[in-house]
Protein backbone atom coordinates (compact mmCIF):
# COMPACT_ATOMS: atom_id res chain seq x y z
CA UNK A 1 0.00 0.00 0.00
CA UNK A 2 1.33 3.55 -0.90
CA UNK A 3 0.66 6.30 1.63
CA UNK A 4 0.84 9.63 1.73
CA UNK A 5 1.44 11.32 5.25
CA UNK A 6 -0.28 14.96 5.53
CA UNK A 7 1.14 17.05 8.76
CA UNK A 8 2.90 20.02 10.01
CA UNK A 9 3.93 18.30 13.05
CA UNK A 10 7.18 16.64 11.19
CA UNK A 11 10.89 16.97 11.85
CA UNK A 12 12.89 19.04 9.81
CA UNK A 13 16.74 19.60 8.99
CA UNK A 14 16.08 23.32 10.85
CA UNK A 15 13.94 22.05 13.38
CA UNK A 16 14.73 17.81 14.22
CA UNK A 17 13.21 17.80 17.46
CA UNK A 18 9.74 18.53 15.93
CA UNK A 19 7.38 16.26 15.81
CA UNK A 20 9.79 13.55 16.31
CA UNK A 21 6.85 10.96 17.35
CA UNK A 22 4.94 11.17 13.91
CA UNK A 23 8.16 10.54 11.72
CA UNK A 24 9.11 7.60 14.66
CA UNK A 25 5.02 6.26 14.38
CA UNK A 26 5.79 6.54 10.25
CA UNK A 27 9.50 4.74 9.79
CA UNK A 28 8.41 1.95 12.08
CA UNK A 29 5.23 1.41 10.05
CA UNK A 30 7.15 1.62 6.89
CA UNK A 31 9.93 -0.84 8.22
CA UNK A 32 7.48 -3.26 8.53
CA UNK A 33 7.43 -3.57 3.96
CA UNK A 34 3.83 -3.05 4.07
CA UNK A 35 3.54 -0.09 2.91
CA UNK A 36 5.70 2.93 1.22
CA UNK A 37 5.20 6.20 2.20
CA UNK A 38 5.74 9.97 0.44
CA UNK A 39 5.48 12.83 3.35
CA UNK A 40 4.37 16.47 2.75
CA UNK A 41 4.68 18.69 5.66
CA UNK A 42 4.19 22.42 5.51
CA UNK A 43 5.92 24.89 6.85
CA UNK A 44 4.67 28.41 7.40
CA UNK A 45 6.35 31.02 4.44
CA UNK A 46 8.41 33.48 6.03
CA UNK A 47 11.38 35.28 4.12
CA UNK A 48 13.81 35.63 6.53
CA UNK A 49 15.87 33.05 8.00
CA UNK A 50 17.97 34.77 10.87
CA UNK A 51 17.95 33.43 13.90
CA UNK A 52 16.86 36.70 15.22
CA UNK A 53 13.55 35.85 14.18
CA UNK A 54 13.02 32.70 16.33
CA UNK A 55 10.69 30.43 15.69
CA UNK A 56 9.93 32.48 12.25
CA UNK A 57 13.42 32.32 10.74
CA UNK A 58 13.61 28.60 11.25
CA UNK A 59 10.82 28.27 8.99
CA UNK A 60 12.50 29.92 6.37
CA UNK A 61 15.94 27.96 6.67
CA UNK A 62 13.46 24.52 6.16
CA UNK A 63 14.79 23.14 2.97
CA UNK A 64 12.28 22.36 0.45
CA UNK A 65 13.15 18.43 0.13
CA UNK A 66 15.19 16.55 2.11
CA UNK A 67 15.22 12.55 2.42
CA UNK A 68 14.74 11.92 6.33
CA UNK A 69 15.64 8.03 7.28
CA UNK A 70 14.98 6.69 3.72
CA UNK A 71 11.93 8.68 3.74
CA UNK A 72 11.22 11.13 1.07
CA UNK A 73 9.92 14.50 2.46
CA UNK A 74 8.74 17.53 1.08
CA UNK A 75 8.18 20.75 2.92
CA UNK A 76 5.43 23.44 0.71
CA UNK A 77 5.27 27.06 1.74
CA UNK A 78 2.08 28.13 3.04
CA UNK A 79 0.58 31.36 4.43
CA UNK A 80 0.02 31.63 7.72
CA UNK A 81 -1.70 35.14 8.29
CA UNK A 82 -1.08 37.47 11.89
CA UNK A 83 -4.72 37.54 13.87
CA UNK A 84 -6.32 35.34 10.79
CA UNK A 85 -3.54 32.63 11.09
CA UNK A 86 -6.51 29.92 13.21
CA UNK A 87 -9.25 30.43 10.70
CA UNK A 88 -7.30 30.67 7.45
CA UNK A 89 -4.55 27.77 8.21
CA UNK A 90 -7.26 25.02 6.82
CA UNK A 91 -7.63 26.97 3.25
CA UNK A 92 -4.02 27.80 3.26
CA UNK A 93 -2.72 24.19 3.76
CA UNK A 94 -4.96 22.91 1.46
CA UNK A 95 -4.01 25.16 -1.45
CA UNK A 96 -0.73 24.23 -1.03
CA UNK A 97 -1.02 20.57 -0.65
CA UNK A 98 -3.29 19.92 -3.44
CA UNK A 99 -1.02 21.59 -5.97
CA UNK A 100 2.20 19.29 -4.43
CA UNK A 101 -0.15 16.03 -4.04
CA UNK A 102 -1.29 16.61 -7.94
CA UNK A 103 2.27 16.54 -8.74
CA UNK A 104 3.03 13.83 -6.49
CA UNK A 105 0.36 11.43 -8.87
CA UNK A 106 1.42 13.09 -12.06
CA UNK A 107 4.68 11.90 -11.70
CA UNK A 108 4.68 8.63 -10.52
CA UNK A 109 3.15 8.40 -6.88
CA UNK A 110 -0.17 7.65 -6.93
CA UNK A 111 -1.11 7.14 -3.72
CA UNK A 112 -4.00 4.91 -1.74
CA UNK A 113 -4.69 6.82 1.12
CA UNK A 114 -3.77 10.03 2.65
CA UNK A 115 -2.28 9.53 6.59
CA UNK A 116 -3.05 13.01 8.36
CA UNK A 117 -1.69 14.04 11.77
CA UNK A 118 -3.73 16.83 14.25
CA UNK A 119 -7.26 17.25 13.45
CA UNK A 120 -6.82 21.28 13.30
CA UNK A 121 -5.90 22.69 11.02
CA UNK A 122 -3.50 19.30 9.10
CA UNK A 123 -6.76 16.82 9.69
CA UNK A 124 -8.84 19.83 8.37
CA UNK A 125 -7.13 20.49 5.09
CA UNK A 126 -6.07 16.87 4.50
CA UNK A 127 -10.19 15.80 4.31
CA UNK A 128 -10.32 18.48 2.03
CA UNK A 129 -7.67 17.38 0.08
CA UNK A 130 -9.09 13.95 0.24
CA UNK A 131 -12.37 14.61 -1.41
CA UNK A 132 -10.65 17.10 -4.23
CA UNK A 133 -8.19 13.46 -4.84
CA UNK A 134 -10.99 11.15 -4.29
CA UNK A 135 -8.59 9.41 -1.91
CA UNK A 136 -9.53 8.05 1.87
CA UNK A 137 -8.25 10.06 4.76
CA UNK A 138 -7.26 8.84 7.94
CA UNK A 139 -6.68 11.38 10.60
CA UNK A 140 -4.77 10.93 13.93
CA UNK A 141 -5.46 13.33 16.91
CA UNK A 142 -2.26 13.78 19.24
CA UNK A 143 -4.18 16.32 21.89
CA UNK A 144 -4.75 19.50 22.45
CA UNK A 145 -6.74 19.38 18.60
CA UNK A 146 -9.36 18.16 20.66
CA UNK A 147 -8.67 18.94 23.74
CA UNK A 148 -8.46 22.73 23.06
CA UNK A 149 -9.30 23.82 20.05
CA UNK A 150 -12.77 23.07 19.62
CA UNK A 151 -13.57 25.44 22.49
CA UNK A 152 -13.74 28.07 19.58
CA UNK A 153 -17.08 27.96 17.72
CA UNK A 154 -15.87 28.12 14.40
CA UNK A 155 -13.11 25.37 14.30
CA UNK A 156 -15.08 23.04 16.35
CA UNK A 157 -17.59 23.02 13.47
CA UNK A 158 -14.40 22.27 10.82
CA UNK A 159 -12.74 19.82 13.02
CA UNK A 160 -16.39 17.66 13.71
CA UNK A 161 -16.72 17.69 10.10
CA UNK A 162 -13.53 16.52 8.67
CA UNK A 163 -14.05 13.66 11.29
CA UNK A 164 -17.11 13.12 10.04
CA UNK A 165 -15.21 13.37 6.46
CA UNK A 166 -12.49 11.17 7.64
CA UNK A 167 -12.60 7.11 6.70
CA UNK A 168 -11.07 6.81 10.08
CA UNK A 169 -9.59 8.11 12.84
CA UNK A 170 -6.95 7.28 15.67
CA UNK A 171 -6.91 8.80 19.15
CA UNK A 172 -3.42 8.26 21.10
CA UNK A 173 -5.02 7.34 24.24
CA UNK A 174 -8.31 6.09 25.41
CA UNK A 175 -9.55 9.70 26.96
CA UNK A 176 -8.97 11.47 23.92
CA UNK A 177 -11.24 9.46 22.05
CA UNK A 178 -13.65 10.17 24.61
CA UNK A 179 -13.25 13.14 23.87
CA UNK A 180 -14.11 13.06 19.68
CA UNK A 181 -16.84 11.03 20.69
CA UNK A 182 -18.34 13.69 23.40
CA UNK A 183 -17.68 16.09 20.12
CA UNK A 184 -20.27 13.78 17.71
CA UNK A 185 -17.62 11.98 16.09
CA UNK A 186 -17.87 8.05 15.21
CA UNK A 187 -16.27 5.75 17.57
CA UNK A 188 -16.87 2.95 15.36
CA UNK A 189 -14.05 4.45 13.18
CA UNK A 190 -11.90 5.25 15.86
CA UNK A 191 -9.16 3.36 16.97
CA UNK A 192 -6.47 3.67 19.99
CA UNK A 193 -2.97 3.47 18.83
CA UNK A 194 -0.69 4.54 21.92
CA UNK A 195 2.46 5.97 21.27
CA UNK A 196 5.30 3.85 21.52
CA UNK A 197 9.02 4.49 22.22
CA UNK A 198 11.93 3.43 20.41
CA UNK A 199 13.53 0.81 23.11
CA UNK A 200 16.37 0.91 20.86
CA UNK A 201 17.55 4.39 21.98
CA UNK A 202 15.79 4.90 24.87
CA UNK A 203 17.61 2.59 27.53
CA UNK A 204 19.11 3.25 30.75
CA UNK A 205 22.73 4.93 30.30
CA UNK A 206 25.41 4.78 33.51
CA UNK A 207 24.49 6.81 35.93
CA UNK A 208 27.80 8.52 37.03
CA UNK A 209 28.88 8.85 33.59
CA UNK A 210 25.90 10.65 32.20
CA UNK A 211 25.79 12.77 35.37
CA UNK A 212 29.06 14.01 34.60
CA UNK A 213 28.09 14.61 30.77
CA UNK A 214 25.73 17.20 32.09
CA UNK A 215 27.71 18.78 34.53
CA UNK A 216 25.46 17.44 37.62
CA UNK A 217 26.61 17.77 41.05
CA UNK A 218 23.13 17.03 42.90
CA UNK A 219 20.24 15.55 43.18
CA UNK A 220 18.30 16.85 39.60
CA UNK A 221 15.14 17.45 37.81
CA UNK A 222 14.70 17.50 34.36
CA UNK A 223 12.23 18.73 32.28
CA UNK A 224 12.12 17.63 28.31
CA UNK A 225 9.85 19.80 26.16
CA UNK A 226 9.42 23.04 24.32
CA UNK A 227 9.91 26.50 26.41
CA UNK A 228 5.83 27.05 25.11
CA UNK A 229 3.22 28.27 27.69
CA UNK A 230 1.73 25.09 27.44
CA UNK A 231 4.15 23.26 29.11
CA UNK A 232 4.31 25.38 32.04
CA UNK A 233 7.97 25.21 32.84
CA UNK A 234 7.54 28.37 35.04
CA UNK A 235 5.58 25.73 37.95
CA UNK A 236 8.93 24.21 37.78
CA UNK A 237 11.06 27.00 38.30
CA UNK A 238 8.62 27.89 41.12
CA UNK A 239 9.16 24.76 42.66
CA UNK A 240 12.79 25.59 43.25
CA UNK A 241 12.54 27.77 45.42
CA UNK A 242 11.50 25.17 48.14
CA UNK A 243 14.21 22.88 47.02
CA UNK A 244 17.13 24.26 48.00
CA UNK A 245 19.11 20.86 47.36
CA UNK A 246 18.56 20.26 44.06
CA UNK A 247 19.17 21.47 40.74
CA UNK A 248 16.84 21.74 37.56
CA UNK A 249 17.75 21.24 34.15
CA UNK A 250 14.83 22.47 31.17
CA UNK A 251 15.99 20.72 27.36
CA UNK A 252 14.04 22.54 24.95
CA UNK A 253 13.66 25.98 23.22
CA UNK A 254 11.05 28.08 22.78
CA UNK A 255 9.25 31.80 23.06
CA UNK A 256 9.24 31.11 26.49
CA UNK A 257 13.12 31.85 26.84
CA UNK A 258 13.25 35.06 27.73
CA UNK A 259 10.43 35.06 30.29
CA UNK A 260 11.74 31.88 31.96
CA UNK A 261 15.15 33.62 32.22
CA UNK A 262 13.88 36.33 33.83
CA UNK A 263 11.92 34.44 36.67
CA UNK A 264 15.21 32.52 37.17
CA UNK A 265 17.08 35.70 37.85
CA UNK A 266 14.41 37.49 40.30
CA UNK A 267 14.25 34.23 42.23
CA UNK A 268 17.80 33.63 42.56
CA UNK A 269 18.02 30.59 41.39
CA UNK A 270 20.38 30.98 38.40
CA UNK A 271 22.82 28.37 39.95
CA UNK A 272 20.75 25.63 40.22
CA UNK A 273 18.30 25.72 37.18
CA UNK A 274 19.91 25.64 33.69
CA UNK A 275 18.12 25.94 30.45
CA UNK A 276 19.61 23.71 28.21
CA UNK A 277 18.48 25.21 24.93
CA UNK A 278 17.23 21.95 22.45
CA UNK A 279 19.06 18.67 23.14
CA UNK A 280 19.19 16.27 20.25
CA UNK A 281 16.61 13.61 20.34
CA UNK A 282 19.41 10.80 20.14
CA UNK A 283 21.05 12.90 23.60
CA UNK A 284 18.16 12.93 25.51
CA UNK A 285 18.34 9.01 26.98
CA UNK A 286 21.65 10.28 29.05
CA UNK A 287 19.96 13.33 30.32
CA UNK A 288 16.97 11.35 31.74
CA UNK A 289 19.73 8.65 33.20
CA UNK A 290 21.37 11.73 34.75
CA UNK A 291 18.40 12.65 36.35
CA UNK A 292 16.72 11.27 39.63
CA UNK A 293 13.16 12.65 38.23
CA UNK A 294 11.84 13.58 35.04
CA UNK A 295 8.66 16.31 35.48
CA UNK A 296 6.11 16.93 33.30
CA UNK A 297 4.66 20.28 34.59
CA UNK A 298 2.19 20.66 30.72
CA UNK A 299 -1.81 22.16 31.25
CA UNK A 300 -2.56 19.34 29.10
CA UNK A 301 -1.12 17.05 26.72
CA UNK A 302 -2.50 13.76 24.88
CA UNK A 303 -0.26 10.73 25.02
CA UNK A 304 3.54 12.73 26.71
CA UNK A 305 5.88 10.88 24.89
CA UNK A 306 8.66 12.48 27.70
CA UNK A 307 7.15 9.86 30.10
CA UNK A 308 7.41 6.82 27.86
CA UNK A 309 11.07 8.03 27.17
CA UNK A 310 12.19 8.61 30.75
CA UNK A 311 10.42 5.19 32.31
CA UNK A 312 12.39 3.42 29.61
CA UNK A 313 15.34 5.14 30.92
CA UNK A 314 14.62 3.94 34.40
CA UNK A 315 14.17 7.70 35.61
CA UNK A 316 10.93 7.88 37.60
CA UNK A 317 8.33 10.53 36.84
CA UNK A 318 6.01 13.17 38.35
CA UNK A 319 3.46 14.67 35.99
Amino acid sequence: MRILTFTTLYPSAARPNFGVFVENRLRHLVATGAVESRVVAPVPWFPLRHRCFGEYGRFAATPRAETRHGLDVLHPRYALLPKAGMTMAPFSLFASGLRVLRTLIRTGYDFDLIDAHYFYPDGVAAVWLGRALRKPVVVTARGTDINLIPRYRRTRAMIIRAGQGAAAMVAVCQALKDEMVALGMDGARIRVLRNGVDLTLFTPHARDAARARFGITRPALVAVGGLIERKAHDIAVRAMALLPDMELLIAGEGEQRRPLEKLIGDLGLSGRVRLLGAVPHADLAALYSAADISLLTSSREGWANVLLEAMACGTPVVA
